[in-house]
């Protein structure tokens, strides 16, 4: 079947975003327009096939589109969501199920490291086995001052941001075999901090570090660690405080393709990443940015 070139600049939604919000975490299924996150264009080609993936933030935004594609690649898949976005979860089991393979929903704060630990287990338990990990979930809320920048919510952030990224690893080790592949999240944030984004950018500034030390680390054990550095990507995270409310109508305008990525637009790096295909990449972080450089 033949691939003719698209137009990057129309291919997705490129018009002003209609003005939202919702109390954070958002259900992605309240938001207009909704994310493309592969639900009717990813097509797969058993590149994963027989693996056992564990995808944390798997209910909506660039997390759903890596565990949908994780299942038309053939693996079998859990995901991790806060309890309140069990609505999203439940279509994203769907979609796994529709595809022959095994969903697991494992609903928890990944702020807490018993939690963390737990959904380690039970993701092994249940799946019978487990050799890809895609940390996605993550914590952004935007700040104009950091005068008005709580403790409480400096912790969360980096609890659910960073400290979590330790704890699932430290407890999926002496699950996880040789050929394994742990793919982590930061974000152009992590090199191009915005001044309203102070923590949130900060933990993504750690997660470089994390992932390219952790890879040193595992490489002798035959375990391959790769980071995913999105850009302005439409999801939840974005409407629920991630962006100043008069920010939504042009968000991700400014970035050289002139509008906001959307979800499936990252699959296929997280589905590289996680396959055999990859089996020479380690310590590198992939750039989705719009055209922002990773400087």
């Amino acid at each position: 079947m033949m691939s003719k070139p698209v137009n990057p600049l129309t291919q997705y939604f490129n018009e002003d975003y209609p003005k939202q919000y919702q109390e954070p975490p958002a259900v992605q299924g309240q938001m207009s327009p909704l994310p493309d996150c592969g639900e009717k264009s990813y097509k797969g080609s058993g590149r994963l096939s027989g693996r056992k993936a564990l995808v944390t933030g798997g209910d909506s935004g660039i997390g759903r589109a890596a565990a949908i594609a994780y299942a038309r690649e053939g693996a079998d898949v859990a995901i991790n969501y806060l309890p309140e976005e069990q609505a999203d979860a439940e279509e994203v089991k769907q979609l796994i199920e529709a595809e022959g393979r095994k969903a697991v929903l494992l609903p928890g704060d990944l702020s807490n490291e018993a939690f963390c630990e737990h959904l380690i287990k039970e993701s092994y338990s249940a799946l019978d086995g487990l050799d890809i990990l895609a940390l996605v979930a993550g914590k952004q809320q935007a700040v104009e001052n950091i005068a008005d920048l709580s403790s409480e919510q400096l912790r969360n952030t980096f609890e659910v941001n960073v400290f979590s990224l330790y704890w699932t690893v430290k407890a999926a080790l002496p699950y996880l075999p040789e050929g394994a592949s742990i793919i982590t999240t930061t974000s152009v944030q992590g090199y191009n901090p915005s001044p309203n984004l102070l923590d949130y950018a900060a933990t993504k500034f750690a997660i470089n570090g994390f992932s390219r030390g952790l890879a040193k680390q595992l490489a002798p054990k035959g375990i391959r660690v790769n980071s995913v550095a999105p850009g302005p990507i439409w999801t939840p995270l974005q409407i629920s405080g991630g962006q100043p409310g008069e920010a939504i109508p042009t968000f991700g305008q400014d970035t050289p393709l002139k509008r906001a990525g959307q979800p499936v637009e990252l699959a296929g790096v997280y589905v590289f990443l996680a396959s055999n295909e990859s089996s020479y990449v380690t310590a590198q972080t992939y750039g989705i940015t719009g055209g922002i450089e990773l400087a």
